[in-house]
């Protein structure tokens, strides 16, 4: 079993999630996060002052998938994310050893 955590633009959301669902995905979680990267954040202009943001918004999926679906995952993700211009985001993949579900006890694939 693979996590995949990507960090995107939140208005990408709904685009990555029907993706993922299309695809056979169904379970996954987001969460409202903030960073920077190379980009350093950005300069805005308010009520005539100019300030920096240094943390930029982003939304954070975390899907947890066997490992014949990761393939399929990844290019959901990544196609239907990507805009072409700076802050597109980053996809962090990492090996689960177990996962169980709590109602049933279920474990391994079954419990995904």
């Amino acid at each position: 079993m693979k996590k995949i955590e990507a960090i995107i633009k939140p208005f990408k959301v709904d685009a990555v999630k029907d993706a993922l669902i299309e695809i056979g995905i169904e379970g996954m979680t987001t969460l409202e996060v903030k960073g920077f990267g190379r980009q350093k954040g950005h300069t805005e202009v308010y009520r005539g002052s100019e300030y920096t943001v240094d943390f930029v918004p982003k939304t954070m999926f975390i899907v947890v998938v066997a490992e014949d679906q990761l393939d399929a995952a990844l290019k959901a993700i990544v196609t239907t994310s990507k805009t072409g211009s700076i802050g597109d985001g980053k996809v962090f993949i990492s090996t689960i050893d177990e996962v169980i579900r709590i109602r049933t006890e279920e474990s391994g694939g079954k419990a995904i």
